[in-house]
């Protein structure tokens, strides 16, 4: 996965393993983490939020994943599938380098269901 820095991974998977920790102490408690990085496709109208990586499946990560569909949601994204998905002109997923997450992913989906799309 060239697209992820060796730092914004292992942020990823310490979430991960923090949230199993979580789930395994109290399986109410899912914590609700801000945002990582934000991806996104220049040339197809895609984003992603990634909040973690699960450790246990180091390929799959978790967050707000939006198809420009006008459906965002909260799920699961295969990593490898990001890597090598390529928009209409050919460009790979990026990170946005100036993304600073200022709330909880929980909120950036309430707002990205209102809005009908992410809402950075």
């Amino acid at each position: 996965m060239t697209f992820l820095t060796k730092s914004i991974r292992n942020r990823l998977l310490a979430n991960g393993r923090k949230q199993v920790e979580a789930l395994e102490t109290d399986a109410e408690t899912e914590i609700d983490f801000h945002p990582v990085v934000k991806l996104f496709t220049p040339d197809a109208n895609c984003t992603w939020l990634l909040t973690e990586i699960d450790p246990d499946a180091p390929e799959i990560a978790f967050g707000l994943s939006d198809l420009g569909l006008g459906f965002p949601e909260l799920g699961t994204v295969s990593l490898s599938d990001l890597a090598a998905l390529r928009g209409y002109l050919g460009l790979p997923v990026e990170i946005d380098r100036h993304f600073k997450a200022t709330k909880p992913i929980s909120r950036y989906a309430a707002d990205a269901r209102r809005a009908g799309r992410i809402v950075t």
